[in-house]
């Protein structure tokens, strides 16, 4: 790194979280490169069409299509203070036999709009591949967890048993719903394709002499050539821009998923009963060398917030179009759109991660059960003696006292729960050592959990894993830590 790089911004994105994957699909070479391979895939395709362009020319525009001079382009823009017209010279000074037809009949939004679609695309399918690979690792922990039972919470208080497994799959039916939606957009997703400068075509009906055909035939073999199924029906100067917000909710659904799923991480890491990856030589704190802190689910909880919270100006950037297009689009897209497919990139790669290092500590578990067990398993026991033939209603009141006393124990006195063992010496119950241990089986408080963990991974994990690896959407790449 350079001294004079110190003195300048780095985007932690770029620096410390994103993978050079994403960097790349949003990189400035990416983007001015896509800009020339439109470019020549709108002078081929009008070639075809009958327009009095060359092989040759054809042929220069793609010798040159990678070898951008940037420094070039950057003395153009000083000078123009437009960036397609730069990069127009730019490409037309190495590409003096083609430089009459570059750029024929379109307007900037051809480059530019068709560019961030491109872009939009691309970077979905590398968090599709990355949701695939984070839910491929959660299937294998929830059918390793799908018996080990554990309490279960609601406002964070004890509540019914469930099982480690079960509790992966709620993340894993989030991410499920997530990778269900990009795939749904992205099957359906439009390119601007050739609109012209107010998206009615005026300029390529001149070049075709009024021919409305060629001109549909054109838009629509740009846009195959591009790797797209359709254009937009209908456009101003640029698409709608309800597709970046339709995008960008997605991103925030998505960071709401891992949110969800690294907080849960981060309390279960406070009871000790599971733990994210801890390295050998990891320091948890400065001063505190003992700790072991949460600082992947952390992270991750981090720049899911900051994803959620830049959703906001996608929205408000749709919202705010004036008729046929406003240039207060472009800052506010160049910022948001990007740092929401880096920041979840990151998130992914972190979520990646920890769940292929996830430590569960089965005793502490067991430990926190028998703390509350007793409480839980009081309606089964007086169930059980009611069979017997006791009085429900006199045993009701026998347990609530017993079990005012336990916790009182434990709260005040911090002694263990000896609820079980009050019980146990009141003979008003009737129950033995033995029909009071078989009445505290923790599988019998776990209901169909494990099964339900094998039903959901049979029903909808493994197909879909089925599917990823088949369509090669599946990447587990350059992991963060």
């Amino acid at each position: 790194m350079s001294r004079d790089s110190m003195n300048e911004y780095l985007n932690p994105l770029l620096e410390r979280y994103a993978s050079k994957e994403m960097s790349y699909i949003f990189s400035p070479r990416n983007k001015f490169s896509t800009w020339r391979k439109l470019w020549i895939a709108l002078a081929r395709c009008e070639k075809e069409l009958g327009l009095p362009i060359s092989d040759e020319q054809i042929d220069e525009l793609q010798a040159h299509v990678d070898d951008i001079d940037f420094d070039l382009a950057k003395k153009y823009e000083a000078k123009v203070r437009h960036d397609v017209m730069a990069h127009v010279h730019t490409y037309g000074d190495s590409c003096p036999k083609a430089r009459p037809i570059i750029h024929l009949g379109a307007t900037s939004a051809y480059v530019g709009d068709n560019t961030d679609l491109i872009q939009t695309r691309d970077g979905f399918k590398l968090i599709l591949g990355r949701i695939a690979g984070l839910i491929d690792l959660l299937r294998s922990f929830a059918v390793k967890h799908a018996d080990t039972a554990t309490l279960g919470f609601t406002h964070f208080q004890p509540a019914q048993l469930t099982t480690v497994g079960k509790r992966a799959c709620l993340w894993m039916y989030d991410l499920v719903m997530d990778y269900n939606d990009i795939k749904h957009y992205l099957d359906n997703l439009p390119f601007l394709g050739v609109k012209g400068t107010t998206g009615t075509q005026a300029s390529f009906l001149t070049l075709f002499d009024g021919n409305h055909e060629l001109v549909k035939q054109l838009d629509m073999n740009v846009t195959r050539s591009m790797g797209f199924k359709g254009s937009l029906p209908v456009t101003g100067q640029t698409y709608t821009r309800k597709v970046d917000y339709q995008a960008a909710s997605l991103l925030s659904g998505l960071a709401q998923s891992l949110h969800k799923m690294a907080n849960d991480i981060r309390l279960l890491q406070h009871l000790k009963e599971v733990e994210e990856p801890f390295e050998k030589s990891q320091i948890g704190s400065s001063a505190m060398a003992y700790k072991r802190n949460p600082m992947r689910s952390e992270r991750m909880t981090s720049l899911c917030r900051y994803i959620i919270s830049l959703c906001q100006s996608p929205a408000m950037t749709a919202a705010e179009q004036w008729f046929e297009r406003t240039l207060d689009d472009s800052a506010n897209k160049r910022l948001s759109i990007p740092e929401m497919f880096l920041s979840a990139d990151a998130c992914l790669l972190i979520a990646v991660n920890i769940a292929d290092g996830l430590v569960v500590y089965p005793k502490v578990i067991a430990r926190h059960i028998d703390d509350e067990l007793p409480f839980m398993a009081t309606e089964n026991i007086i169930m059980a003696c009611v069979k017997k033939g006791a009085d429900r209603q006199d045993l009701h009141e026998k347990i609530r006292v017993h079990s005012m006393a336990a916790a009182n124990q434990v709260k005040m006195e911090g002694r263990k729960n000896d609820l079980i063992e009050r019980i146990a010496a009141d003979v008003s119950f009737g129950l033995s050592e033995n029909e009071l241990k078989d009445l505290l089986d923790v599988s019998t408080f776990t209901g169909r959990a494990p099964q339900q963990v094998h039903e959901f991974i049979g029903d909808w994990i493994d197909p879909l894993i089925v599917k990823a690896e088949k369509d090669g959407k599946f990447k587990n790449s350059e992991l963060t830590v």
